[in-house]
């Protein structure tokens, strides 16, 4: 691959374009088009393809349907907003949440959460809908990101699916420099602990959990670090507890004691842990 080639030409970008919009529902701007080479480049030299335009073509054919998921979460990083993959949060509301012991605090872990909108789309919910004390614990590896979620300012653009009643009770709209962003009220801020955390390390220190959500994360691991990180969490989550990972993943040809309940959710079983 000619060294000057670092980004997509118009007419290859526009089919990456038309593919996210196709699998995902998001426009990539023409601005991306940079963005996009920069993080595509690794693949295209780890698939050793001549061009983006081949990539392309390696990612489309059916055979090739996890590079096809790689491709799209490094088009799409940070391309997060608020209840997103909705269906996890109707569950909580509808299922989880009616069920919890009135007698213990309910305890959720926002694993890899990025720029934060997955954590507090999982604080309001609970304040609305959970009848015991609460906490939600949010982690990612990259520092900057944690940053972000912390002040919890964020675009409109983030909030599309973010109720109308929620972002009364708690949000407040932006002025003047931040005409056209929303931030968290600090009253819901404060409840969040955000922490730097790599899934490759022990978790066993973090304690346990009721509710863990990893979404969207774990197709960049190979089978074993998978498994691991599977290990770890059946670890750090209660009996009955529940597992949501992303509806482009799956815990198949692992081994686990979790009883896949709808698609992207599962519920850890009774099972003896000796991993």
């Amino acid at each position: 691959m000619s060294t000057l080639e670092t980004l997509p030409s118009e007419e290859i970008f526009t089919l990456f374009q038309r593919l996210v919009y196709d699998k995902l529902g998001i426009h990539l701007a023409k601005q991306k088009r940079m963005m996009l080479g920069h993080r595509l480049l690794k693949r295209v030299k780890h698939i050793q393809v001549d061009n983006f335009s081949a990539y392309f073509r390696f990612i489309t054919n059916p055979d090739n349907s996890h590079e096809l998921e790689v491709a799209l979460e490094l088009m799409t990083t940070n391309e997060t907003f608020f209840f997103r993959e909705e269906k996890h949060f109707d569950y909580m509301s509808n299922i989880i949440l009616p069920r919890i012991n009135a007698n213990q605090d309910y305890k959720v872990w926002s694993a890899a959460c990025s720029t934060g909108e997955e954590p507090y789309s999982i604080a309001m919910l609970l304040n609305e809908h959970c009848s015991t004390p609460w906490s939600v614990v949010a982690s990612d590896v990259n520092k900057s990101v944690l940053a972000h979620a912390r002040k919890g300012i964020y675009i409109n653009d983030r909030t599309k699916l973010l109720p109308k009643e929620y972002r009364q009770t708690y949000c407040v709209k932006g002025t003047d420099e931040f005409e056209g962003y929303m931030r968290v009220k600090p009253e819901l801020r404060k409840q969040l602990h955000f922490f730097s955390f790599n899934l490759l390390d022990n978790m066993s220190a973090l304690g346990k959990f009721d509710l863990i959500f990893i979404r969207n994360v774990m197709i960049y691991f190979d089978d074993k670090t998978r498994q691991n990180i599977i290990n770890g969490l059946q670890q750090c989550l209660n009996e009955e507890g529940y597992l949501f990972i992303g509806h482009s993943e799956t815990l198949h040809g692992l081994e686990h004691s979790f009883e896949l309940i709808k698609p992207a959710i599962y519920q850890k079983t009774h099972v003896k842990e000796n991993q």
